[in-house]
């Protein structure tokens, strides 16, 4: 995001942080670097020193904020909401959780101002967490939800829309309800999906672990995640969830069924079939129709600056590269990379490459 472009959406300050974990030090460090006066608040004072430390913003003393983003864990997000509401009667108040009807509905009743809350959930994390783990672009380019529930006032949710855009989402409307079912089909079921799977390596011999390349490492990446949270999440939203594993187990079961002996494999044929489509539906870069791209694989060095080498080389050739997929060889002190370009433009690339002296696997 350009400065010209973060300055020109600033949000007004002060904005209150109410939880500088990884995703509310990120909204802080993306608001720091607009410009805007950010304050921040953590029960966990060493995380709070942390994000102070990284420049996040100042630890909260006594102002009345423009903004206060509720940035915590689900289990005391409604309980924050309504506290927020409670201290600053004139500020927009707003929320990061990934479950929003529930959680909404549960800090109205508790006594948040319904004119003022505007509910929020930016579609970007890291594996990692905590407040070392923020970064200022983790939201560039990325979508950030809004869910108004029909009962907010016109200024707190353009006030929240230029928020988003300070730092650097673009806004996504859902109504609570269709949020919270399709967060449970692209976010929720698959944390669940990866940890299952990864769950079954702890009975795996390691010879057998060892062997194991990219697919499994693509298919368990988010497995690593923090458990806690993730409990709390999941018990947020379970019955969206709970919907999407039963479909699920459906499909396995099927799979299951074609494997036995002597059985029919069109069951296994229709779920493979489903899988190709499904996957074919997801969306390509920036959010548009899903693209086939030309893979060009490249052999490199695992050496400081080959990897920047091979770009450098790409963008002399005046070849975009849309994706880039690394996978590192065993036992072998290289990688290799596949690089996916327009398919208009493999050919010119290929022999671009080979010129310059690199191991294109064609």
């Amino acid at each position: 995001m350009s400065e010209d472009a973060i300055g020109h959406a600033a949000v007004d300050g002060p904005v209150l942080v109410i939880g500088t974990g990884l995703i509310g030090t990120s909204i802080a460090l993306a608001l720091s670097r607009a410009g805007v006066d950010v304050a921040l608040e953590d029960a966990d004072a060493s995380a709070l020193q942390e994000a102070v430390y990284r420049g996040a913003g100042s630890v909260f003393i006594d102002q009345e904020p423009s903004i206060v983003v509720v940035a915590v864990p689900p289990s005391v997000a409604a309980s924050q909401l309504a506290d927020a509401s409670h201290r600053f009667s004139t500020a927009t108040i707003t929320d990061t959780t990934s479950v929003k009807g529930h959680i909404l509905d549960e800090a109205i009743r508790l006594g948040a101002d319904h004119v003022r809350l505007v509910g929020g959930h930016p579609m970007a994390g890291r594996e990692i967490s905590g407040p070392s783990a923020a970064r200022a672009d983790l939201f560039d380019g990325r979508l950030w939800i809004m869910t108004p529930t029909g009962q907010e006032g016109e200024q707190h949710l353009a006030r929240t829309r230029r928020l988003i855009a300070t730092c650097g989402a673009a806004v996504e409307v859902m109504d609570p309800a269709e949020h919270d079912m399709g967060v449970a089909v692209v976010s929720h079921a698959p944390q669940v999906l990866a940890s299952a799977m990864a769950s079954l390596l702890t009975r795996e011999p390691a010879e057998r672990i060892k062997i194991a390349g990219q697919g499994l490492a693509d298919t368990t990446r988010i497995a690593a995640s923090d458990t806690d949270l993730w409990m709390q999440i999941l018990e947020a939203n379970a019955g969206p969830v709970s919907g999407v594993l039963t479909s699920l187990v459906e499909q396995i079961d099927r799979a299951v069924s074609s494997l036995a002996p002597e059985a029919e494999t069109a069951d296994l044929q229709d779920v493979l079939d489903q899988g190709n489509l499904g996957h074919s539906r997801l969306p390509g870069k920036h959010g548009a129709a899903a693209t086939r791209y030309a893979v060009v694989p490249v052999m490199v060095k695992d050496e400081p600056g080959e990897l920047a080498r091979l770009f450098v080389a790409a963008g002399d050739l005046s070849v975009n590269l849309e994706d880039v997929r690394i996978e590192h060889v065993l036992g072998r002190p290289s990688g290799l990379v596949d690089l996916f370009v327009q398919p208009a433009v493999r050919d010119a690339l290929v022999e671009g490459l080979e010129r310059a002296g690199f191991d294109v696997r064609t």
